[in-house]
């Protein structure tokens, strides 16, 4: 499933900051899916949600590497790599349940 990427040995144990994306929770927006940065354990909504707030989170900050996150599903990806990485047994728990809006 992956490629190389500079950026896996980076990978963190996060503790994700909000039951869903935080600023789609902020602004009562809805999203599809959430990812989860192994940087910093900001939560934000996928690339097929209106906002796209991981990828804004990625801009902002320059962290690489997400986790598909609602459940977690055991694949990250580098953004600055551009590849997909197996997680296998590195995934994050959520810390409760995650509101579902589809």
């Amino acid at each position: 499933m992956a490629d190389e990427c500079r950026h896996a040995a980076g990978i963190k144990d996060v503790t994700p900051s909000a039951l869903g994306c935080e600023e789609c929770l902020q602004s009562g927006s809805e999203w599809v899916h959430l990812r989860l940065c192994r940087t910093c354990g900001h939560v934000g909504c996928c690339d097929d949600s209106p906002n796209r707030h991981a990828t804004r989170h990625f801009h902002a900050t320059r962290h690489p590497i997400i986790e598909g996150y609602d459940p977690p599903e055991g694949w990250g990806w580098c953004y600055v790599d551009e590849v997909f990485l197996d997680l296998g047994d590195r995934t994050t728990p959520q810390n409760g349940p995650i509101p579902r809006f589809y």
